[in-house]
């Protein structure tokens, strides 16, 4: 006799996708403010922002992005998206690339300070990275399932 899963209203699959979608957000955040600032935990050890600084805080970027994006799409029902929600998606996803081609602009060798000398993260780099980051805000402001509220009964 097969067995159906049975699952209250506070552990249905969709609010354990949001959920764990805000602690990946959440995890990503902690990466992210590691690597941008790191002097909050006294881990500075440059007065630069330097490679590794910018590799941890563009991979809590990353966490971030995907548990934002997993936590949006958990609102979706039977996951039918809209035009809007597939294009936030993509949007989130270029948003990263900029952030991330911004940020290793110097060991990429299209910064200022291409190698053998220390890649340091300047306020072009800076600059471009914002970009990345509003585009990856947009994105995710299209992920949220808008619905039109029913028209009010007159009486």
């Amino acid at each position: 006799m097969a067995e159906t899963a049975s699952f209250s209203p506070d552990t249905s699959p969709s609010r354990l996708r949001i959920r764990f979608g805000l602690i990946v957000t959440l995890i990503g955040l902690v990466i992210f403010l590691l690597g941008a600032r790191p002097e909050l935990v006294s881990l500075d050890r440059s007065p630069v922002v330097g490679f590794v600084q910018i590799a941890v805080f563009l991979v809590g970027l990353a966490v971030i992005c995907v548990g934002g994006y997993t936590a949006l799409t958990a609102f979706w029902r039977n996951g039918e998206r809209s035009i809007a929600a597939d294009i936030g998606s993509r949007l989130v996803a270029t948003g990263y690339v900029i952030a991330v081609f911004a940020g290793m602009a110097d060991v990429f060798g299209m910064g200022t300070q291409t190698l053998p000398r220390v890649p340091v993260f300047g306020p072009w780099q800076a600059t471009g990275v914002q970009i990345g980051q509003v585009v990856i805000c947009l994105g995710l402001l299209l992920l949220i399932p808008f619905r039109r509220l029913p028209p009010a009964v007159q009486e």
